[in-house]
């Protein structure tokens, strides 16, 4: 039974590869969904490349996230960002982890529009709280109240966010579940388009 499994899964990976053509699969949501965890785990399942976007904005300024923002502002950042994603686009296929913010940019939801297939990781505040403070590097929430701005950018993004392909609980529990219903979920979208 295990074989088949393989085989079946194998041949889905196939099928949602062979659909994607040249396009990325990008991974978008609020810090602490879970992007390159998840990310990490599709691409291998879809035997795909994986890249996390704020790595390589780390390695072309070869500065950390925080200190870009210290150095240049979230401006200058978000430049840099819209750059980078827009190259890895163009780099395709692959899965895309981005950061937090980038999706907000209409240039890049437009870039990602045209290159991939949008995936919005939904976690609740909570959630993202408790991933987020294991973690000193999110320039953000250097604030005395983390908690207020994380829930003041929820309720900025999470409509743009909306804006995505599709749409998926990133709460407690094993990533390989969210990965599950990720290709479910793009096999459905897939299925769904027109040709063209």
């Amino acid at each position: 039974m295990a074989l088949e499994e393989t085989t079946a899964d194998s041949e889905r990976a196939n099928r949602i590869v062979a659909r994607l053509g040249r396009r990325n699969i990008v991974l978008v949501g609020m810090m602490g969904a879970g992007k390159t965890s998840v990310g990490r785990r599709l691409a291998a399942t879809l035997r795909l490349p994986f890249v996390d976007a704020d790595a390589e904005i780390e390695a072309a300024a070869n500065l950390t996230i925080p200190e870009i923002f210290a150095t240049y502002g979230e401006a200058e950042f978000r430049d840099g960002e819209r750059r980078v994603i827009t190259r890895l686009l163009a780099e395709g296929p692959g899965v895309i982890a981005t950061g937090g913010g980038a999706f907000i940019a209409e240039e890049t939801r437009e870039a990602v529009r045209g290159n991939g297939i949008s995936v919005w990781l939904r976690a609740e505040l909570p959630i993202l709280m408790e991933r987020v403070r294991k973690k000193s590097n999110r320039p953000l929430l250097q604030q005395p109240d983390p908690e207020g701005i994380m829930r003041d950018l929820l309720a900025r993004r999470e409509p743009v966010y909306a804006q995505a392909d599709i749409a998926i609980v990133s709460n407690d529990g094993p990533h390989q579940a969210v990965v599950a219903e990720i290709l479910d979920a793009l096999e459905t979208h897939l299925n769904e388009e027109k040709p063209s």
